[in-house]
């Protein structure tokens, strides 16, 4: 589980390094707290740190179950497709929203593959 808990911890990092960048962008476009509207450029700042914290709420609980019910190895693969897909995703919406179609795609797939690896491994040692 080591290498499966490597991958949730950079996915962590990744995360925060995100929530630093908003709140940089926060202050270099003078968007005041508690506000989340204001600058175009802030604002992608703001939904990359706001669509990655909804994809961890898949990814997380994914990445262990796969890895328990199906495969460590694989878990932490995927994962890894999952740490490149957001920081694709990042860069992508950042320069312009249009260029973020690869990065989520890539998070998509990983997530996808991840979930219904978990349901269907469960599923199995039930029955």
């Amino acid at each position: 589980m080591d290498l499966v808990a490597l991958v949730a911890g950079l996915a962590l990092l990744e995360y925060g390094l995100f929530v630093y960048l908003c709140g940089q962008a926060r202050g270099r476009f003078e968007v005041p707290a508690p506000a989340t509207t204001g600058h175009p450029i802030y604002e992608r700042y703001f939904r990359v740190q706001m669509n990655t914290v909804e994809q961890l709420v898949l990814f997380l609980p994914g990445l262990f179950g796969f890895a328990h019910y199906v495969s460590e190895p694989w878990a932490a693969g995927i994962g890894a497709i999952f740490l490149v897909g957001r920081a694709l995703y990042a860069r992508g919406y950042i320069q312009d929203p249009a260029r973020r179609g690869p990065g989520f795609g890539l998070t998509l797939l990983a997530n996808g593959v991840l979930v219904v690896g978990t349901v269907v491994g469960a599923l199995v040692r039930l029955f």
